[in-house]
């Protein structure tokens, strides 16, 4: 089928209430996590072949969190489509009312290339759950990823059904003209404008997972090795290609040069003197970008690191200093594993700094002192904070994931996706008897009595 022909398919399909079942749900569900158990293999060596991802990283940061989300979503699946009791005002009585889950219809949902697996098809776990039909655009960046997907999606399902399209730009260009219940996009913020354009043109609802500069600040308080270990391990994660990895760090000035020594010595433990031959480190996903991560090597002095090979796509875990706050590694996100160190005296100015740019996707702390924490909660922006970690709070399904401003909006995970992907439609069922004829015209008091008892009518 073309895009036309098969987006019409899929909302012929929807509309027969195929979909809504519980029980056929929950064996879709059952049927994607056999069939992404049964490729796990394959999906190991595509995910090596196109980022040159460590199998067990690879294992645990794709595969093992969408079968985490299969898990979560088939175990609370009846009580996320259990209809909602709510309260009726007196006016209204006697009568019931109740907010009914129901699914938005056809979604289209657009992935990226940076986590292939985990990024595409955790949104569709949340689009089954919720009973909709789905279009699948992977990313052509990670095509030996991509071909995997198309063996799972295709085994698992009819195309009436969930589909998957590859192809170049074109092919999300073109489904990007048809008209879909909701639109779902992962990828970068200039990329988001462009998606929610194209869902303008028919009113579609978009759920944008963007990325941003996620600021990392270390106070003086910060017990420096255990912080240096969990910065070094949530920017080394897919050589630093994570949106939500610390972008940069302000450190307090007293304890700068000992926590450098100590992201030395985490980056040693973990890859070695040379990690361009360690098996737990990958690589960049394609030349153009690793170009553009070569460039921001001359925006400050190398603290450590700085070595590449363009063959192997490969750049060496890198902290820069003297690193100016217009540069152009500050203006945009890295998304490799380059981290500026910056400093401040007093964290006002750490606090000012990222409030004068756009809100992140997430935030960083490591402090021991709970007025501090107290303040970056309440005098920041941003998709997430967390605080004396990174990167954590994404495994959390009973906590929203999403941004805000231009690293996005709307959140999933666990019910969260349930919800994103679910139109919550509100019931009200009245008994035909009695009808007092109070509410009908002609209004028989005097607007002095119906405003002392209106408060009243609607507890």
């Amino acid at each position: 089928m073309n895009i036309p022909e098969l987006v019409a398919a899929q909302r012929t399909y929807f509309q027969t209430g195929a979909t809504q079942p519980v029980a056929f749900r929950l064996e879709q569900l059952e049927k994607l996590r056999m069939e992404l158990e049964a490729r796990e293999g394959e999906l190991l060596t595509a995910l090596a072949a196109d980022l040159g991802k460590p199998e067990a990283e690879a294992w645990i940061s794709e595969c093992a969190m969408v079968l985490s989300e299969i898990r979560h979503a088939k175990k609370h699946l009846h009580r996320w489509m259990k209809p909602r009791s709510a309260g009726m005002p007196l006016l209204a009585w006697p009568g019931r009312g109740r907010v009914r889950p129901e699914p938005l219809g056809v979604a289209l949902i657009i992935g990226p290339w940076n986590y292939p697996v985990q990024l595409i098809l955790s949104p569709l776990v949340a689009a089954i759950a919720a009973g909709n039909c789905a279009v699948l655009k992977p990313s052509e960046h990670a095509p030996h990823t991509s071909a995997v997907l198309a063996k799972i999606i295709r085994n698992c399902f009819a195309p009436s059904y969930v589909a998957i399209e590859e192809g170049e730009r074109s092919a999300a260009e073109a489904l990007l003209r048809e008209k879909f219940d909701h639109i779902f996009f992962t990828g970068s913020t200039t990329t988001g404008r462009a998606i929610m354009t194209a869902a303008a043109a028919h009113l579609t609802p978009v759920t944008l997972e963007l990325g941003g500069k996620s600021p990392c600040i270390v106070c003086a308080d910060a017990p420096l090795e255990i912080t240096a270990r969990r910065i070094i391990w949530g920017k080394c994660l897919n050589a630093g290609q994570t949106c939500i990895a610390p972008d940069y760090l302000l450190v307090d000035h007293r304890i700068r040069e000992p926590l450098v020594e100590e992201l030395r010595k985490a980056l040693r433990a973990f890859f070695g003197e040379d990690p361009r031959n360690s098996a737990h480190y990958g690589r960049i996903v394609h030349r153009a970008h690793f170009d553009r991560l070569v460039s921001f090597l001359q925006d400050g002095t190398l603290l450590h690191g700085g070595e590449y090979d363009a063959e192997s796509r490969y750049i060496a875990p890198t902290l820069l200093g003297n690193v100016a706050g217009d540069a152009p590694v500050m203006k945009q996100e890295i998304f490799g594993p380059i981290l500026p160190v910056l400093e401040f005296d007093r964290i006002d100015e750490a606090l000012s700094f990222i409030r004068d740019r756009p809100d992140p996707l997430a935030l960083y702390l490591f402090s021991t002192d709970k007025r501090t924490c107290q303040r970056v909660e309440m005098e920041t922006r941003s998709g997430g904070l967390c605080l004396n970690d990174t990167v954590v709070h994404l495994l959390c399904k009973n906590l929203p994931f999403g941004g805000r401003g231009d690293s996005g909006m709307g959140a999933y995970h666990g019910k969260s996706g349930f919800d994103r992907f679910s139109h919550h439609k509100t019931i009200v069922q009245r008994s035909l008897r009695p009808d007092p004829l109070f509410r009908y015209p002609p209004v028989k008091v005097s607007l002095a009595k119906l405003k002392r008892f209106f408060p009243f009518l609607m507890r």
